[in-house]
């Protein structure tokens, strides 16, 4: 197989399943003998790239400001320089700085352009960016008929769904903790000890639904139930205000006995191992559900509202847990119909890693060849 130069593209390194998504393909293509590049901001995750054999150049393409474009000459040198292949991105503002860059070389030098949706953006000029790769990623089906209703010009030929995957080795059916985290984690959260454990795992938005999440507990907890609600996830600088206001709301409510905050953790896995219901209660509907597929993998139930990727995802591996958005009292019925199951085995297995690896790689070679 040729060897290739694959460029990835996003704002930053700091967390989340676009970051771990480009990390998995980046890593994958070291193995197999590619040249791998990832463009970013930095952030924590730039250690474990470079570790793995990646290259990264530290450049921020995701400001939303208009001097974001002064970085389009040295970008389409560097590619140039670089003798790049693939130039793959993964974010509407690095599009934007990366299609202008390309746009202007040699079409019979330059790389050849891919973009993954990740999102169900807004509709508008700014995100139609994502719908001009030569090839589009979609991470779902919803994605897919997305893209296929708001932007007519893009044809269906080019867009290719690649939905994202989990390593069944790491997130195992049945998956439990080694004795050492567990005695570490009760030790650091002894009010989990006995209790019925609800989790929300996400970044820190006003979009993923922490105030739902409240309400179920707390509704949970006036009915007897004995629940714990974790919420998992870090807030950027710009969402510590909101974070606030989701503490003051616990605060205020009664819960800040039954409801814990543990911020970012690298011990994900864990942490939804030991849980006995997921949640994904976003009011926005999303993409894909890295966490509701990563649960389902090792059995553990998820109960999320039924649109977007998370619906689809659902629909497909645990029917039982969808929910109409917003529908509180839904919410509470289908936690009493699932708390009791313990470890359920899904309908269909989940899509894997290795597939979604796989086909990315075959994406690039197509349209290489």
């Amino acid at each position: 197989m040729r060897k290739i130069t694959v460029v990835q593209v996003l704002p930053a390194l700091e967390s989340g399943g676009v970051e771990r998504g480009t990390l998995e393909v980046a890593k994958y293509l070291v193995e197999h003998g590619h040249r791998s590049l990832v463009i970013s901001a930095g952030g924590r995750m730039v250690e474990q790239l470079t570790r793995e054999g990646s290259e990264h150049v530290t450049w921020d393409l995701g400001a939303k400001s208009p001097l974001t474009l002064r970085h389009i000459p040295r970008l389409r040198r560097f590619l140039q320089d670089q003798a790049v292949d693939i130039l793959h991105v993964r974010s509407r503002m690095p599009a934007w700085v990366c299609y202008l860059a390309w746009r202007g070389m040699d079409p019979r030098r330059r790389p050849r352009f891919i973009t993954t949706v990740h999102g169900l953006y807004s509709v508008n000029a700014y995100s139609a960016i994502m719908a001009r790769g030569e090839r589009v990623i979609a991470v779902s089906e919803t994605v897919r008929e997305y893209l296929l209703k708001h932007y007519p010009a893009l044809e269906p030929r080019r867009i290719i769904v690649i939905p994202r995957g989990v390593d069944p080795s790491v997130y195992r059916y049945g998956y439990r903790p080694p004795q050492q985290w567990l005695e570490r984690w009760f030790a650091q959260y002894p009010e989990l000890k006995g209790k019925k454990i609800l989790t929300l795992p996400g970044r820190i938005t006003r979009l993923k639904g922490h105030e739902d999440f409240i309400d179920l507990i707390g509704r949970l907890v006036a009915m007897g139930e004995p629940v714990h609600g974790l919420i998992v996830g870090g807030a950027v600088d710009s969402k510590q205000t909101y974070l606030s206001e989701v503490k003051n709301k616990v605060v205020k409510a009664g819960l800040h006995d039954r409801i814990t905050f543990t911020g970012h953790r690298a011990d994900l896995r864990e942490i939804i191992a030991i849980s006995d219901v997921v949640l994904s209660l976003s009011s926005k509907p999303e993409s894909y559900g890295r966490t509701v597929l990563e649960a389902l993998s090792m059995g553990v139930p998820v109960i999320g509202y039924d649109h977007g990727g998370v619906g689809e995802q659902l629909g497909q591996m645990f029917p039982e847990g969808r929910v109409p958005v917003g529908a509180m009292d839904s919410l509470v019925r289908r936690y009493q119909d699932i708390q009791a199951l313990g470890r359920i085995k899904p309908r269909a297995s989940p899509p894997t890693l290795q597939q979604m690896l796989d086909s990315t790689l075959s994406a690039y070679m197509d349209l290489l060849s």
